[in-house]
């Protein structure tokens, strides 16, 4: 960029609708709904209302693993929201939840139901309501808490940032794209580093920390986010892509992977969730 193509911030900011990239449409610098709508109810006390990027995959997989350990309380109904069109500015959906991101689950076994908003804590609501995929022991539990929100607080710069400005950006410039592939690639050296003495995340145990990682990193080096494999070099992550593949071949997880998706091959999308006989469609 040339001195003559800087950009000059101005006196005050206003809102440019043209500007944006793929998300422009929907982008705005306010909150609350645009429209009424209600959203859909299934026969389940948790509705889940969510798309399958990496943040709602991190919940579909969990409630996925959740349903094979046998727990029939974790059957879910899950519903697909079109973040492309609006969807998460409907007023039933900023009811449930406020900042008008997927996913969002509401619990109807609690009266009142409950509302549980952003991945972390929707991860943490179920992991605690179950007893499963959070260790129980002080000595522990810290570990994994601390690795999952690790992640919740590094995404932001590999999805909004790295992904945003390699991938959705109107134009590509070289500052940002080179800043934040800086700060990926040290996010995925933190956790090669850890997954060469631990097989999983937290320690020796599959957790939720794994699960709120894996569809973002875990991804990210198996060539499925942002087409950016080879810029990255993630095939010098050798023990986070052992931990990936890993991970990839649990069943609960391809089932995960499946829910709320409405794009790519066919056999590979669940638009709507309402029982494990879904998947044999």
């Amino acid at each position: 960029m040339t001195k003559e193509e800087e950009y000059t911030p101005p006196d005050v900011w206003t809102w440019d609708k043209e500007s944006g990239g793929k998300f422009a449409s929907v982008n705005r610098p306010i909150a609350g709904p645009t429209h009424e709508a209600e959203l859909p109810r299934g026969e389940h006390p948790l509705q889940l209302y969510s798309l399958a990027t990496p943040n709602g995959q991190k919940v579909t997989i969990l409630l996925e693993e959740l349903v094979e350990c046998g727990e029939s309380e974790a059957e879910y109904d899950a519903y697909p929201i079109d973040i492309l069109t609006g969807d998460q500015f409907s007023s039933g959906f900023v009811e449930v939840n406020p900042n008008s991101k997927i996913p969002a689950l509401m619990d109807h076994s609690t009266s009142p139901p409950t509302r549980v908003f952003e991945s972390g804590a929707i991860l943490l609501y179920l992991a605690e309501r179950f007893q499963r995929f959070l260790p129980a022991q002080p000595s522990q539990r810290p570990e994994c808490l601390s690795w999952l929100f690790w992640q919740m607080g590094s995404a932001p710069y590999l999805g909004g940032g790295f992904g945003h400005f390699y991938a959705y950006a109107p134009t590509k410039m070289e500052y940002p794209i080179n800043r934040f592939a800086m700060e990926a690639k040290r996010q995925l050296d933190v956790l090669d580093r850890r997954l060469a003495d631990h097989p999983y995340v937290a320690g020796e145990d599959y957790t939720v920390a794994d699960m709120a990682i894996w569809p973002w990193y875990g991804e990210l080096v198996r060539g499925k986010l942002y087409d950016a494999a080879e810029f990255l070099s993630v095939s010098t992550y050798e023990h986070v892509r052992r931990w990936a593949d890993k991970i990839a071949e649990r069943p609960a997880v391809q089932r995960g992977v499946m829910v709320n998706r409405v794009w790519g091959p066919p056999e590979g999308q669940l638009p709507e969730r309402h029982g494990p006989d879904d998947f044999q469609r």
